[in-house]
Protein backbone atom coordinates (compact mmCIF):
# COMPACT_ATOMS: atom_id res chain seq x y z
CA UNK A 1 0.00 0.00 0.00
CA UNK A 2 0.77 3.22 -0.82
CA UNK A 3 2.62 5.35 1.83
CA UNK A 4 -0.28 7.81 3.78
CA UNK A 5 0.03 11.29 3.24
CA UNK A 6 -0.12 14.03 5.93
CA UNK A 7 -3.56 14.87 5.97
CA UNK A 8 -4.47 10.91 6.16
CA UNK A 9 -1.84 10.76 8.79
CA UNK A 10 -3.45 13.31 10.61
CA UNK A 11 -6.91 12.18 10.00
CA UNK A 12 -6.16 8.74 11.62
CA UNK A 13 -4.76 10.38 14.93
CA UNK A 14 -7.90 11.31 16.85
CA UNK A 15 -5.32 13.29 19.43
CA UNK A 16 -3.96 15.40 16.92
CA UNK A 17 -5.81 18.25 14.89
CA UNK A 18 -4.60 21.15 13.28
CA UNK A 19 -5.95 24.97 14.10
CA UNK A 20 -5.78 27.25 11.63
CA UNK A 21 -4.20 29.59 14.04
CA UNK A 22 -2.40 27.66 16.34
CA UNK A 23 -1.37 25.18 14.23
CA UNK A 24 -0.83 21.35 14.93
CA UNK A 25 -2.40 20.44 18.27
CA UNK A 26 -2.10 17.14 20.37
CA UNK A 27 -5.15 16.67 22.81
CA UNK A 28 -5.87 20.11 22.50
CA UNK A 29 -2.63 21.30 23.28
CA UNK A 30 -0.68 23.45 21.12
CA UNK A 31 2.45 22.29 19.60
CA UNK A 32 4.25 24.77 18.47
CA UNK A 33 3.53 26.56 22.36
CA UNK A 34 5.44 23.94 23.59
CA UNK A 35 8.07 23.86 20.96
CA UNK A 36 8.36 27.73 21.51
CA UNK A 37 8.70 27.52 25.56
CA UNK A 38 11.13 23.94 25.90
CA UNK A 39 12.97 24.56 22.68
CA UNK A 40 14.00 21.32 20.22
CA UNK A 41 14.08 18.71 19.85
CA UNK A 42 11.02 17.52 22.77
CA UNK A 43 9.25 14.84 23.72
CA UNK A 44 5.44 15.44 24.15
CA UNK A 45 3.13 12.39 26.12
CA UNK A 46 -0.71 12.62 25.62
CA UNK A 47 -1.98 11.21 29.31
CA UNK A 48 -5.48 10.72 27.65
CA UNK A 49 -4.27 9.14 24.63
CA UNK A 50 -2.49 6.76 27.33
CA UNK A 51 -5.28 5.84 29.32
CA UNK A 52 -7.83 5.39 25.73
CA UNK A 53 -4.90 2.72 24.93
CA UNK A 54 -4.63 1.32 27.90
CA UNK A 55 -8.79 1.29 28.62
CA UNK A 56 -9.11 -0.17 25.58
CA UNK A 57 -6.94 -3.18 25.94
CA UNK A 58 -8.74 -3.41 29.30
CA UNK A 59 -12.33 -3.89 27.60
CA UNK A 60 -11.33 -6.48 25.56
CA UNK A 61 -9.34 -8.70 28.23
CA UNK A 62 -11.75 -8.67 31.44
CA UNK A 63 -10.54 -10.91 33.75
CA UNK A 64 -6.72 -11.25 32.45
CA UNK A 65 -3.93 -9.64 34.07
CA UNK A 66 -2.56 -6.40 32.09
CA UNK A 67 1.17 -5.92 32.79
CA UNK A 68 2.30 -3.27 31.01
CA UNK A 69 5.93 -3.86 29.11
CA UNK A 70 8.10 -1.22 30.98
CA UNK A 71 10.76 -1.45 28.43
CA UNK A 72 8.49 0.54 26.22
CA UNK A 73 8.63 3.59 27.88
CA UNK A 74 9.46 3.56 31.75
CA UNK A 75 8.88 7.35 32.75
CA UNK A 76 7.66 7.10 36.48
CA UNK A 77 5.00 9.98 34.45
CA UNK A 78 3.68 7.24 32.36
CA UNK A 79 4.33 4.16 34.70
CA UNK A 80 2.46 6.17 37.50
CA UNK A 81 -0.65 6.93 34.50
CA UNK A 82 -1.05 3.24 33.72
CA UNK A 83 -0.94 2.43 37.68
CA UNK A 84 -3.92 4.31 38.18
CA UNK A 85 -6.00 2.83 35.89
CA UNK A 86 -4.78 -0.74 37.04
CA UNK A 87 -1.98 -1.99 35.12
CA UNK A 88 0.63 -4.27 36.23
CA UNK A 89 4.04 -4.54 35.18
CA UNK A 90 6.20 -6.77 32.84
CA UNK A 91 9.87 -5.92 33.66
CA UNK A 92 13.14 -7.17 32.31
CA UNK A 93 16.19 -5.95 35.18
CA UNK A 94 16.40 -4.72 38.13
CA UNK A 95 16.02 -1.16 37.80
CA UNK A 96 12.88 -1.51 35.92
CA UNK A 97 11.45 -3.34 38.91
CA UNK A 98 12.29 -0.38 40.84
CA UNK A 99 10.54 1.88 38.39
CA UNK A 100 7.99 -0.12 38.82
CA UNK A 101 7.85 -0.18 42.42
CA UNK A 102 8.54 4.00 42.64
CA UNK A 103 5.60 4.69 40.26
CA UNK A 104 3.06 2.91 42.69
CA UNK A 105 2.49 -0.68 41.00
CA UNK A 106 2.18 -3.38 43.77
CA UNK A 107 4.66 -5.81 43.76
CA UNK A 108 1.68 -8.81 43.20
CA UNK A 109 0.92 -7.01 39.82
CA UNK A 110 4.38 -7.25 38.74
CA UNK A 111 6.27 -10.21 36.24
CA UNK A 112 9.99 -10.22 36.01
CA UNK A 113 11.11 -11.38 32.43
CA UNK A 114 14.81 -11.29 30.68
CA UNK A 115 17.17 -13.80 29.84
CA UNK A 116 20.01 -12.09 31.94
CA UNK A 117 18.70 -12.31 35.11
CA UNK A 118 21.60 -11.42 38.01
CA UNK A 119 21.71 -13.24 41.40
CA UNK A 120 21.22 -10.10 42.72
CA UNK A 121 18.16 -8.87 40.87
CA UNK A 122 16.82 -12.79 41.76
CA UNK A 123 16.98 -11.77 45.31
CA UNK A 124 15.37 -8.28 45.06
CA UNK A 125 12.26 -9.94 43.15
CA UNK A 126 12.02 -12.33 45.45
CA UNK A 127 12.89 -9.82 48.25
CA UNK A 128 9.37 -7.95 47.29
CA UNK A 129 7.98 -10.65 46.91
CA UNK A 130 6.81 -10.01 43.14
CA UNK A 131 3.58 -11.63 41.21
CA UNK A 132 5.93 -13.81 39.10
CA UNK A 133 9.32 -14.95 37.61
CA UNK A 134 9.50 -15.51 33.98
CA UNK A 135 12.33 -18.27 33.91
CA UNK A 136 14.26 -18.63 30.73
CA UNK A 137 16.59 -21.13 31.15
CA UNK A 138 17.23 -24.30 33.31
CA UNK A 139 20.49 -22.21 34.73
CA UNK A 140 18.15 -19.34 36.00
CA UNK A 141 15.79 -21.86 37.84
CA UNK A 142 19.19 -23.21 39.70
CA UNK A 143 20.01 -20.11 40.56
CA UNK A 144 16.58 -18.76 41.34
CA UNK A 145 16.01 -22.02 43.24
CA UNK A 146 19.33 -21.02 45.77
CA UNK A 147 18.30 -17.38 46.30
CA UNK A 148 14.70 -18.09 47.54
CA UNK A 149 16.04 -21.13 49.41
CA UNK A 150 18.16 -19.00 51.13
CA UNK A 151 15.72 -16.25 52.07
CA UNK A 152 13.54 -19.20 53.40
CA UNK A 153 10.79 -18.68 51.07
CA UNK A 154 9.29 -19.61 47.52
CA UNK A 155 9.31 -17.75 44.44
CA UNK A 156 6.25 -18.30 42.06
CA UNK A 157 7.99 -18.95 38.55
CA UNK A 158 6.50 -19.61 35.25
CA UNK A 159 8.59 -21.27 32.57
CA UNK A 160 9.09 -19.27 29.63
CA UNK A 161 8.79 -21.52 26.63
CA UNK A 162 10.49 -20.99 23.15
CA UNK A 163 8.00 -22.02 20.98
CA UNK A 164 9.57 -21.74 17.84
CA UNK A 165 7.24 -19.68 15.78
CA UNK A 166 8.15 -17.31 12.87
CA UNK A 167 5.99 -14.08 13.84
CA UNK A 168 6.41 -13.10 10.66
CA UNK A 169 7.90 -9.01 12.08
CA UNK A 170 11.49 -7.66 11.64
CA UNK A 171 14.56 -10.16 12.64
CA UNK A 172 15.85 -8.02 15.51
CA UNK A 173 12.48 -7.86 17.08
CA UNK A 174 11.40 -11.79 17.01
CA UNK A 175 11.80 -13.75 19.88
CA UNK A 176 10.35 -16.90 19.73
CA UNK A 177 11.88 -18.77 17.02
CA UNK A 178 14.23 -21.64 17.09
CA UNK A 179 17.42 -19.89 17.90
CA UNK A 180 16.50 -16.74 19.26
CA UNK A 181 17.88 -16.56 22.66
CA UNK A 182 14.69 -16.27 24.55
CA UNK A 183 13.17 -18.79 26.28
CA UNK A 184 13.34 -23.07 27.02
CA UNK A 185 13.05 -24.84 23.85
CA UNK A 186 9.23 -26.53 23.64
CA UNK A 187 10.52 -29.95 23.88
CA UNK A 188 12.76 -29.25 27.14
CA UNK A 189 9.56 -27.56 29.17
CA UNK A 190 7.61 -31.30 30.61
CA UNK A 191 11.39 -32.50 31.89
CA UNK A 192 12.17 -29.12 33.43
CA UNK A 193 9.20 -28.08 34.73
CA UNK A 194 8.58 -31.54 36.52
CA UNK A 195 12.17 -31.39 37.93
CA UNK A 196 11.07 -27.29 39.08
CA UNK A 197 8.06 -28.68 41.28
CA UNK A 198 10.87 -30.70 43.53
CA UNK A 199 13.23 -27.69 43.66
CA UNK A 200 13.18 -26.12 47.03
CA UNK A 201 12.09 -22.41 46.68
CA UNK A 202 10.29 -22.80 43.31
CA UNK A 203 6.40 -22.85 43.34
CA UNK A 204 5.57 -23.40 40.39
CA UNK A 205 2.77 -21.39 38.81
CA UNK A 206 2.57 -21.88 34.73
CA UNK A 207 4.01 -20.79 31.26
CA UNK A 208 4.88 -18.07 29.76
CA UNK A 209 5.35 -17.01 25.90
CA UNK A 210 6.17 -14.01 23.70
CA UNK A 211 6.96 -14.67 20.24
CA UNK A 212 8.50 -10.84 19.32
CA UNK A 213 7.15 -7.35 18.43
CA UNK A 214 5.24 -5.73 15.80
CA UNK A 215 3.03 -8.86 14.98
CA UNK A 216 0.44 -8.04 11.91
CA UNK A 217 -1.26 -11.31 12.37
CA UNK A 218 -2.83 -13.67 14.47
CA UNK A 219 -1.56 -16.75 12.46
CA UNK A 220 1.64 -16.51 15.04
CA UNK A 221 -0.18 -16.64 17.95
CA UNK A 222 -2.82 -18.75 17.28
CA UNK A 223 0.71 -21.59 16.24
CA UNK A 224 2.32 -20.34 19.83
CA UNK A 225 -0.85 -20.48 21.88
CA UNK A 226 -1.40 -24.06 20.22
CA UNK A 227 2.21 -25.76 21.30
CA UNK A 228 1.05 -24.19 25.11
CA UNK A 229 -2.16 -25.33 25.76
CA UNK A 230 -0.68 -28.82 24.58
CA UNK A 231 2.02 -28.45 27.11
CA UNK A 232 -0.73 -27.58 29.94
CA UNK A 233 -2.39 -30.94 29.16
CA UNK A 234 0.85 -32.77 28.90
CA UNK A 235 2.15 -31.37 32.61
CA UNK A 236 -1.39 -31.55 33.98
CA UNK A 237 -1.26 -35.53 32.91
CA UNK A 238 2.25 -35.90 34.83
CA UNK A 239 -0.19 -34.26 38.16
CA UNK A 240 1.86 -31.32 37.85
CA UNK A 241 0.50 -27.80 38.71
CA UNK A 242 -0.42 -25.09 35.96
CA UNK A 243 -2.33 -22.21 37.09
CA UNK A 244 -1.79 -20.01 34.61
CA UNK A 245 -0.20 -18.72 31.37
CA UNK A 246 1.51 -15.02 30.08
CA UNK A 247 0.39 -14.91 26.45
CA UNK A 248 3.17 -12.32 25.92
CA UNK A 249 2.76 -8.84 23.89
CA UNK A 250 3.47 -7.46 20.35
CA UNK A 251 0.48 -6.54 18.72
CA UNK A 252 1.22 -4.54 15.90
CA UNK A 253 1.02 -0.59 15.57
CA UNK A 254 -0.45 1.11 12.51
CA UNK A 255 2.91 3.48 12.06
CA UNK A 256 1.98 3.73 8.44
CA UNK A 257 -1.72 3.37 8.85
CA UNK A 258 -1.93 0.06 7.58
CA UNK A 259 -4.74 -2.58 9.03
CA UNK A 260 -3.52 -3.97 12.24
CA UNK A 261 -5.22 -6.29 14.04
CA UNK A 262 -6.96 -5.24 17.30
CA UNK A 263 -7.21 -6.77 20.87
CA UNK A 264 -10.98 -7.67 20.57
CA UNK A 265 -9.71 -9.91 18.49
CA UNK A 266 -6.33 -10.86 19.94
CA UNK A 267 -8.05 -11.20 23.04
CA UNK A 268 -10.79 -13.75 21.28
CA UNK A 269 -7.80 -15.98 20.04
CA UNK A 270 -6.87 -16.51 23.61
CA UNK A 271 -9.97 -17.29 25.32
CA UNK A 272 -10.50 -19.89 22.17
CA UNK A 273 -7.16 -21.28 22.24
CA UNK A 274 -7.32 -21.89 26.48
CA UNK A 275 -10.92 -23.09 26.47
CA UNK A 276 -12.00 -25.16 28.74
CA UNK A 277 -8.40 -25.10 30.71
CA UNK A 278 -9.67 -23.37 33.31
CA UNK A 279 -6.68 -20.98 33.74
CA UNK A 280 -5.34 -17.85 34.66
CA UNK A 281 -4.34 -15.61 32.01
CA UNK A 282 -2.43 -12.20 31.48
CA UNK A 283 -0.72 -10.36 28.74
CA UNK A 284 2.26 -7.89 28.17
CA UNK A 285 1.20 -5.23 25.89
CA UNK A 286 3.41 -2.64 26.34
CA UNK A 287 3.99 -0.97 22.47
CA UNK A 288 0.20 -0.51 21.10
CA UNK A 289 -0.39 1.37 24.11
CA UNK A 290 2.09 3.71 24.48
CA UNK A 291 3.71 3.90 20.88
CA UNK A 292 0.53 6.58 19.72
CA UNK A 293 0.98 8.49 22.87
CA UNK A 294 4.08 10.15 22.04
CA UNK A 295 5.42 13.01 19.52
CA UNK A 296 9.14 13.97 18.87
CA UNK A 297 9.35 18.08 18.26
CA UNK A 298 12.24 19.18 15.98
CA UNK A 299 13.27 22.00 14.11
CA UNK A 300 14.99 21.96 10.60
CA UNK A 301 18.58 23.56 10.68
CA UNK A 302 18.70 23.58 6.77
CA UNK A 303 17.75 22.49 3.90
CA UNK A 304 19.44 21.05 0.86
CA UNK A 305 18.15 20.76 -2.70
CA UNK A 306 21.05 21.13 -4.91
CA UNK A 307 22.49 17.42 -6.09
CA UNK A 308 20.16 15.72 -4.14
CA UNK A 309 18.07 13.46 -5.57
CA UNK A 310 14.67 15.26 -3.18
CA UNK A 311 14.78 17.98 -0.99
CA UNK A 312 16.87 17.03 2.05
CA UNK A 313 15.52 18.64 5.70
CA UNK A 314 18.63 18.29 8.30
CA UNK A 315 16.73 18.08 11.50
CA UNK A 316 17.96 18.95 15.10
CA UNK A 317 16.52 15.58 16.15
CA UNK A 318 18.33 12.89 15.71
CA UNK A 319 19.44 8.47 15.96
CA UNK A 320 20.61 9.48 19.19
CA UNK A 321 17.09 10.92 20.40
CA UNK A 322 14.82 8.76 18.18
CA UNK A 323 17.21 4.94 17.11
CA UNK A 324 14.23 2.88 15.83
CA UNK A 325 14.49 4.27 12.37
CA UNK A 326 18.87 3.74 11.97
CA UNK A 327 18.30 0.46 14.01
CA UNK A 328 15.31 -1.26 12.02
CA UNK A 329 14.09 1.04 8.77
CA UNK A 330 11.58 1.72 11.35
CA UNK A 331 8.52 4.30 9.73
CA UNK A 332 7.37 7.34 11.78
CA UNK A 333 4.51 9.67 10.32
CA UNK A 334 5.95 13.47 9.73
CA UNK A 335 3.88 16.10 10.20
CA UNK A 336 4.50 20.20 10.25
CA UNK A 337 3.24 22.19 12.76
CA UNK A 338 2.44 25.43 10.41
CA UNK A 339 -1.23 25.31 9.95
CA UNK A 340 -0.51 26.69 6.64
CA UNK A 341 2.06 24.06 5.23
CA UNK A 342 -0.12 21.24 5.67
CA UNK A 343 -2.11 22.30 2.86
CA UNK A 344 0.45 23.07 0.46
CA UNK A 345 1.33 20.79 -2.44
CA UNK A 346 3.22 17.82 -1.68
CA UNK A 347 6.88 16.83 -2.73
CA UNK A 348 9.37 14.00 -1.43
CA UNK A 349 11.25 14.77 0.95
CA UNK A 350 14.32 13.02 3.02
CA UNK A 351 14.76 13.81 7.06
CA UNK A 352 18.33 13.31 8.53
CA UNK A 353 19.81 13.87 11.86
CA UNK A 354 22.73 15.70 12.43
CA UNK A 355 24.77 12.89 14.20
CA UNK A 356 27.49 11.69 12.33
CA UNK A 357 26.40 8.44 10.77
CA UNK A 358 25.51 7.67 7.60
CA UNK A 359 22.23 5.52 8.83
CA UNK A 360 21.01 8.86 10.58
CA UNK A 361 17.27 9.23 9.18
CA UNK A 362 14.64 10.02 10.69
CA UNK A 363 12.80 9.53 7.51
CA UNK A 364 13.45 8.98 4.09
CA UNK A 365 10.70 8.96 0.85
CA UNK A 366 8.38 10.83 2.83
CA UNK A 367 5.41 13.30 1.26
CA UNK A 368 5.46 16.73 3.30
CA UNK A 369 4.70 20.16 2.06
CA UNK A 370 7.99 22.51 1.26
CA UNK A 371 9.84 22.97 4.20
CA UNK A 372 12.36 25.49 4.99
CA UNK A 373 14.85 26.31 7.48
CA UNK A 374 13.27 26.72 11.22
CA UNK A 375 9.94 25.28 10.32
CA UNK A 376 8.66 22.99 13.19
CA UNK A 377 7.96 19.38 12.49
CA UNK A 378 6.57 16.66 14.79
CA UNK A 379 7.68 12.26 14.61
CA UNK A 380 4.30 10.95 15.28
CA UNK A 381 3.85 7.17 17.24
CA UNK A 382 7.55 7.53 18.89
CA UNK A 383 5.83 7.21 22.68
CA UNK A 384 6.88 3.70 22.60
CA UNK A 385 11.28 2.52 22.21
CA UNK A 386 11.84 6.37 21.75
CA UNK A 387 12.98 8.50 24.82
CA UNK A 388 13.46 4.83 26.79
CA UNK A 389 16.32 4.42 24.19
CA UNK A 390 17.99 7.18 23.12
CA UNK A 391 21.82 8.02 23.96
CA UNK A 392 24.09 11.08 24.40
CA UNK A 393 26.21 10.23 21.32
CA UNK A 394 28.33 12.83 19.94
CA UNK A 395 27.88 14.28 23.29
CA UNK A 396 23.92 15.60 22.32
CA UNK A 397 22.39 15.97 25.97
CA UNK A 398 19.16 14.27 26.57
CA UNK A 399 16.34 15.87 24.88
CA UNK A 400 13.51 17.56 27.41
CA UNK A 401 10.04 15.37 28.07
CA UNK A 402 6.75 17.25 28.39
CA UNK A 403 3.25 15.53 29.24
CA UNK A 404 0.00 17.27 28.17
CA UNK A 405 -3.20 16.62 30.39
CA UNK A 406 -6.58 18.24 30.81
CA UNK A 407 -4.95 20.65 27.91
CA UNK A 408 -1.94 21.43 30.16
CA UNK A 409 1.19 20.91 28.97
CA UNK A 410 4.12 20.12 32.20
CA UNK A 411 7.93 19.62 31.85
CA UNK A 412 8.51 16.06 32.96
CA UNK A 413 12.03 15.72 32.40
CA UNK A 414 14.05 19.05 31.68
CA UNK A 415 16.58 19.08 29.10
CA UNK A 416 19.43 17.98 30.19
CA UNK A 417 22.64 20.73 30.44
CA UNK A 418 25.18 19.98 27.91
CA UNK A 419 28.04 20.17 31.25
CA UNK A 420 25.76 17.32 32.86
CA UNK A 421 27.36 14.97 30.18
CA UNK A 422 30.67 15.52 31.88
CA UNK A 423 29.31 15.92 35.67
CA UNK A 424 30.31 12.36 37.12
CA UNK A 425 33.51 12.03 34.70
CA UNK A 426 36.96 11.63 36.80
CA UNK A 427 40.21 12.55 35.20
CA UNK A 428 43.32 11.04 36.74
CA UNK A 429 45.73 13.16 38.17
CA UNK A 430 49.16 13.16 35.69
CA UNK A 431 52.05 11.39 37.86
Amino acid sequence: MPDPTPQELLTARPALRMDAQAGLLFEDVSLLGIARAHGTPTWVYGAGTLKTRYRRVAAAFPGTKIHYAVKANDHLAVLAILAREGAGADVVSGGELLRALRAGIAPSRIVFSGVGKTEEELALAVHDAIGTINVESAEELFALSAVAAAAHTSAPVALRVNPEVDANTHEKISTGRKGDKFGIPVADIPTLYAHAATLPGIAMKGLAVHIGSQIFGLAPYQAAYTKLATLVRELRAENLPVHGVDCGGGLAVAYRNEPVPLPEAWAALIEKSFAGLNLSTSIEPGRWIAAPAGILLARIIRSRTQNMPRPLHIIDAAMNDLARPALYGAWHGVLPLSPTALHAPLEEADFAGPVCESSDFLARHRAAPPLHEGDLIAILDVGAYGAVMSSTYNARPHAAQIMVHDGRATLIRPRQAVADLWSDEIVPTPS
